[in-house]
């Protein structure tokens, strides 16, 4: 059955919301070991958002018996350590911020979790412009008339609102109208894609003289690379594969132990995988803050990374520590795992946990939608691990926020929403320049550079092909 559009406020309902908050640290005998804080990403790439790019057109948005005028279209990210992505909003009722920062996340650390529909959005991206640069051929499919960059963009955009949001819009331009009836008819459900670059767990721990793991690699990259971190070049330990031999570069599905020898000090060290890839089309994309979530169209060659971390000891409790959003539950799931030979005890919002020597628990704090959270794990022997981040789980604001670009953006927000471009550059796209606030100004001269880096003719490698059938 095709999606059917709703006039009023039809959104979806929230689910579970994995976030990419993973820490751990350690805590062995009587020593005091507080963890250094580990990055919240749980792996992939991480960007910044430069605006809404010239493809993109207008399109209006009916609501609750009014009208918004907004800009539909392609944004813009500058990837950090290098590549550029284009990516479409799946938040059409939350503005973006300038210079927001992005995580690539996985379908359940976004609302597309709880979406029924959502791999009818990735059939979109991946049978439209720009994966789709054929305009003509996509016109002829979708019997919509002369498409340009911009309205191709529009109608794009459009057909992603009325699958992520629920939305009631239309393209104001006939041609980008007709697309997006096609876009949106025609979707059928695909499979989430894989991440670029992950390790789960993120986490492990336990005592010295065990090889600690293993941490599987997930990634479409060929290989990544490998570089051992934190206490291991002092305590001598080492990264091995499942045979015991040192590991430099691991290929997806490889799986890894951090090899600790017996004496060692307690301790913890790290491992952080990188590599350069394409991100697959149809990854989400959340930020740190509440900037409108995104879902990537296209990627250059871009660095991807991911990092996991292990604690080591002789005896007394050994944590590890980590949290991940639960949109289910309303909150933050915390879970402390104890691989030492004594209970762990910590304390967290104010209440009292213990874990028993050999077992995990996971413990639900309460956030509100759309609130910011800081949590921290207080144990013995100094140990301290925090996790901070906003629980965004609704494609609609819980206090009734307007549709992107209107005028309730989020406090020192300067909105580059999907309503404030300037104007329709139809035709011009392919220029990664951003439009909105001038804060985004770094970040443009950040991708120039980016591209300048890259070569004339193949700064941008997003994956062109025909229509099916053409």
């Amino acid at each position: 059955m095709f999606f059917v559009r709703r006039r009023g406020a039809a959104r979806l309902a929230a689910a579970v919301f994995v976030s990419g908050l993973v820490a751990t640290g350690a805590i062995t005998g009587a020593s005091a070991a507080a963890a250094d804080e580990a990055s919240g990403h749980q792996g992939g790439a991480t960007a910044t958002l430069g605006g809404l790019s010239k493809s993109s057109d207008a399109a209006v948005i009916h609501e609750n018996g009014k009208d918004q005028r907004v800009q539909a279209g392609l944004f813009t990210m500058a990837v950090e350590q290098g590549g550029a992505l284009q990516t479409y909003c799946i938040d059409i009722h939350h503005p973006t911020q300038d210079g927001a920062k992005y995580q690539e996340t996985p379908w359940s650390g976004t609302s597309l979790n709880a979406n029924p529909d959502a791999g009818k959005i990735r059939w979109i991206l991946e049978n439209s412009y720009p994966q789709v640069n054929d305009l003509a051929g996509l016109a002829a499919k979708a019997g919509s008339g002369a498409l340009t960059e911009g309205t191709a963009a529009a109608g794009t955009q459009v057909a992603i609102w009325r699958y992520s949001d629920g939305a009631d819009v239309d393209a104001v331009d006939p041609a980008a109208e007709k697309l997006a009836d096609y876009l949106e008819k025609a979707a059928q459900n695909v499979a989430e894609p894989k991440a670029s670059l992950g390790l789960e767990p993120a986490a492990v721990s336990g005592k010295a003289g065990e090889k600690l793991g293993p941490v599987t690699v997930h990634t479409n990259a060929g290989t990544a690379q490998v570089e051992v971190g934190g206490d291991a070049a002092t305590a001598g330990v080492k990264l091995v594969d499942k045979a015991g031999k040192a590991v430099e570069s691991a290929a997806d599905g490889a799986q890894l132990w951090f090899d600790v020898p017996a004496g060692a000090q307690p301790g913890s060290a790290s491992v952080n995988l990188q590599a350069t890839t394409n991100v697959p089309v149809g990854r989400a994309f959340a930020s740190e803050t509440r900037s409108q979530t995104q879902i990537l169209a296209g990627s250059s060659d871009s660095t991807v990374s991911a990092t996991a971390s292990a604690t080591w000891g002789e005896s007394g409790p050994i944590p590890a520590v980590s949290a991940e959003k639960n949109c289910a539950k309303g909150g933050v799931d915390v879970t402390a795992s104890n691989q030492g030979d004594k209970p762990f005890t910590f304390e967290l919002a104010g209440q009292q946990h213990t874990v028993e020597a050999g077992k995990s628990a996971t413990i639900t704090v309460p956030v509100k939608e759309d609130q910011s959270y800081d949590l921290t794990v207080k144990g013995p022997n100094g140990f301290t691990k925090e996790f901070k981040g906003v629980l965004d789980c609704k494609v609609a604001s819980s206090g009734g926020a307007s549709p992107a670009g209107g005028q309730s953006p989020l406090p020192s927000a300067s909105p580059t929403t999907a309503a404030q471009g300037s104007g329709s550059d139809s035709g011009s796209g392919g220029d990664l320049a951003a439009t909105g606030g001038s804060s985004a100004t770094p970040v443009i001269a950040g991708v120039a550079v980016v591209l300048v880096v890259l070569g004339a003719g193949t700064v941008f490698f997003i994956k062109r092909r025909k229509p099916a059938g053409q």
